[in-house]
Protein backbone atom coordinates (compact mmCIF):
# COMPACT_ATOMS: atom_id res chain seq x y z
CA UNK A 1 0.00 0.00 0.00
CA UNK A 2 1.33 3.41 -0.92
CA UNK A 3 1.25 6.29 1.51
CA UNK A 4 -1.65 8.71 1.59
CA UNK A 5 -2.35 11.52 -0.84
CA UNK A 6 -3.80 14.95 -0.03
CA UNK A 7 -7.42 15.70 -0.92
CA UNK A 8 -6.19 18.55 -3.11
CA UNK A 9 -4.69 16.10 -5.58
CA UNK A 10 -8.14 14.70 -6.39
CA UNK A 11 -9.98 18.00 -6.89
CA UNK A 12 -11.55 18.05 -10.32
CA UNK A 13 -13.57 20.71 -12.08
CA UNK A 14 -15.81 20.09 -15.05
CA UNK A 15 -17.96 22.55 -16.98
CA UNK A 16 -20.56 22.15 -19.68
CA UNK A 17 -22.94 24.56 -21.39
CA UNK A 18 -26.63 23.70 -20.96
CA UNK A 19 -27.99 23.20 -24.48
CA UNK A 20 -31.59 22.80 -25.73
CA UNK A 21 -31.02 19.05 -26.29
CA UNK A 22 -30.28 18.73 -22.53
CA UNK A 23 -33.57 20.31 -21.44
CA UNK A 24 -37.21 19.48 -20.85
CA UNK A 25 -40.19 21.41 -22.26
CA UNK A 26 -39.80 24.05 -19.52
CA UNK A 27 -36.24 24.91 -20.57
CA UNK A 28 -34.67 23.24 -17.52
CA UNK A 29 -31.83 20.74 -17.82
CA UNK A 30 -33.09 17.18 -17.33
CA UNK A 31 -32.33 15.63 -13.96
CA UNK A 32 -30.86 12.58 -15.70
CA UNK A 33 -28.41 14.80 -17.56
CA UNK A 34 -27.29 16.40 -14.28
CA UNK A 35 -26.95 12.94 -12.70
CA UNK A 36 -24.77 11.81 -15.63
CA UNK A 37 -22.52 14.85 -15.19
CA UNK A 38 -22.31 14.26 -11.41
CA UNK A 39 -21.18 10.66 -12.01
CA UNK A 40 -18.61 11.81 -14.57
CA UNK A 41 -17.21 14.55 -12.31
CA UNK A 42 -17.00 12.15 -9.36
CA UNK A 43 -15.22 9.54 -11.47
CA UNK A 44 -12.61 12.12 -12.50
CA UNK A 45 -11.80 12.86 -8.84
CA UNK A 46 -11.69 9.15 -7.95
CA UNK A 47 -9.37 8.33 -10.85
CA UNK A 48 -7.11 11.30 -10.09
CA UNK A 49 -6.76 10.10 -6.51
CA UNK A 50 -6.41 6.35 -7.11
CA UNK A 51 -4.69 6.51 -10.53
CA UNK A 52 -6.69 3.35 -11.28
CA UNK A 53 -9.82 2.45 -13.20
CA UNK A 54 -12.87 2.95 -10.96
CA UNK A 55 -16.55 2.02 -10.99
CA UNK A 56 -19.52 3.68 -9.34
CA UNK A 57 -20.92 1.58 -6.49
CA UNK A 58 -23.58 3.91 -5.10
CA UNK A 59 -24.98 7.41 -5.16
CA UNK A 60 -26.42 8.91 -2.00
CA UNK A 61 -29.56 10.98 -2.29
CA UNK A 62 -29.54 13.80 -4.80
CA UNK A 63 -31.92 16.69 -4.27
CA UNK A 64 -32.34 19.41 -6.86
CA UNK A 65 -32.32 22.78 -5.12
CA UNK A 66 -32.52 25.02 -8.17
CA UNK A 67 -33.13 24.36 -11.88
CA UNK A 68 -30.41 24.79 -14.48
CA UNK A 69 -31.66 26.68 -17.54
CA UNK A 70 -30.68 26.45 -21.19
CA UNK A 71 -27.69 28.73 -21.82
CA UNK A 72 -26.31 28.51 -18.29
CA UNK A 73 -22.90 27.05 -17.55
CA UNK A 74 -23.03 23.88 -15.45
CA UNK A 75 -20.05 23.80 -13.09
CA UNK A 76 -19.15 20.65 -11.19
CA UNK A 77 -16.44 20.47 -8.52
CA UNK A 78 -15.50 17.12 -7.02
CA UNK A 79 -12.98 15.66 -4.60
CA UNK A 80 -12.34 12.48 -2.64
CA UNK A 81 -13.64 12.89 0.91
CA UNK A 82 -12.40 9.61 2.38
CA UNK A 83 -10.99 6.22 1.41
CA UNK A 84 -12.15 2.94 2.97
CA UNK A 85 -9.58 0.39 1.72
CA UNK A 86 -10.92 -0.39 -1.82
CA UNK A 87 -13.77 2.12 -1.83
CA UNK A 88 -13.78 5.88 -1.64
CA UNK A 89 -16.43 8.53 -1.12
CA UNK A 90 -16.41 11.42 -3.57
CA UNK A 91 -18.35 14.65 -3.03
CA UNK A 92 -19.68 16.67 -5.96
CA UNK A 93 -21.12 20.20 -5.86
CA UNK A 94 -23.05 21.45 -8.89
CA UNK A 95 -23.46 25.16 -9.59
CA UNK A 96 -25.22 26.93 -12.45
CA UNK A 97 -23.75 30.18 -13.75
CA UNK A 98 -25.63 32.80 -15.73
CA UNK A 99 -22.97 33.76 -18.25
CA UNK A 100 -24.42 37.26 -18.80
CA UNK A 101 -24.62 38.31 -15.14
CA UNK A 102 -22.02 36.04 -13.55
CA UNK A 103 -24.54 35.02 -10.89
CA UNK A 104 -23.98 31.48 -9.58
CA UNK A 105 -26.54 29.28 -7.87
CA UNK A 106 -25.89 26.01 -6.01
CA UNK A 107 -28.16 23.50 -7.75
CA UNK A 108 -27.34 20.20 -6.03
CA UNK A 109 -24.72 18.14 -4.24
CA UNK A 110 -24.14 14.42 -4.06
CA UNK A 111 -21.89 11.82 -2.49
CA UNK A 112 -20.86 8.83 -4.58
CA UNK A 113 -18.95 5.69 -3.67
CA UNK A 114 -16.39 4.30 -6.10
CA UNK A 115 -14.20 1.20 -6.02
CA UNK A 116 -10.73 1.03 -7.53
CA UNK A 117 -10.10 -1.92 -9.86
CA UNK A 118 -6.97 -3.92 -10.69
CA UNK A 119 -6.03 -5.13 -14.18
CA UNK A 120 -8.46 -8.07 -13.79
CA UNK A 121 -11.40 -5.88 -12.81
CA UNK A 122 -11.22 -6.89 -9.15
CA UNK A 123 -11.34 -4.42 -6.23
CA UNK A 124 -7.90 -3.22 -5.15
CA UNK A 125 -6.68 -1.16 -2.20
CA UNK A 126 -6.72 2.59 -2.83
CA UNK A 127 -4.20 4.94 -1.17
CA UNK A 128 -5.65 6.75 1.85
CA UNK A 129 -6.63 10.39 1.51
CA UNK A 130 -5.10 13.03 3.77
CA UNK A 131 -7.43 15.88 4.72
CA UNK A 132 -5.48 19.08 5.33
CA UNK A 133 -7.91 21.98 5.68
CA UNK A 134 -10.65 22.29 8.30
CA UNK A 135 -13.29 21.79 5.58
CA UNK A 136 -11.53 18.66 4.30
CA UNK A 137 -11.30 17.30 7.86
CA UNK A 138 -15.04 17.96 8.37
CA UNK A 139 -15.92 16.18 5.11
CA UNK A 140 -13.60 13.30 6.06
CA UNK A 141 -15.37 12.84 9.40
CA UNK A 142 -18.86 13.17 7.85
CA UNK A 143 -17.92 10.61 5.17
CA UNK A 144 -17.31 8.09 7.95
CA UNK A 145 -20.77 8.79 9.39
CA UNK A 146 -22.40 8.38 5.97
CA UNK A 147 -20.55 5.10 5.45
CA UNK A 148 -21.83 3.77 8.78
CA UNK A 149 -25.36 4.68 7.71
CA UNK A 150 -24.94 3.00 4.30
CA UNK A 151 -23.52 -0.17 5.89
CA UNK A 152 -26.34 -0.27 8.46
CA UNK A 153 -28.87 -0.21 5.61
CA UNK A 154 -27.09 -2.87 3.51
CA UNK A 155 -28.44 -6.01 5.28
CA UNK A 156 -31.98 -4.67 4.99
CA UNK A 157 -31.60 -4.27 1.22
CA UNK A 158 -30.13 -7.75 0.84
CA UNK A 159 -32.95 -9.27 2.91
CA UNK A 160 -35.59 -7.43 0.89
CA UNK A 161 -33.96 -8.60 -2.34
CA UNK A 162 -33.86 -12.22 -1.10
CA UNK A 163 -37.53 -12.03 -0.11
CA UNK A 164 -38.53 -10.91 -3.61
CA UNK A 165 -36.60 -13.67 -5.38
CA UNK A 166 -37.82 -16.50 -3.13
CA UNK A 167 -41.54 -15.90 -3.65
Amino acid sequence: MTEGKPVGGSISEYAELALPTDANHLGNVLGGKVMHLVDLAAALAAIRHARLPVVTVSVDSLQFLHPIHIGELILLRSSVNRVFHTSMEVGVKVTAENLFTGQRVHTCSAYLTFVGLDENGKPIAVPPVIPETEEEKRRYHEAGERREYRLARKPARQTASSDRTSS
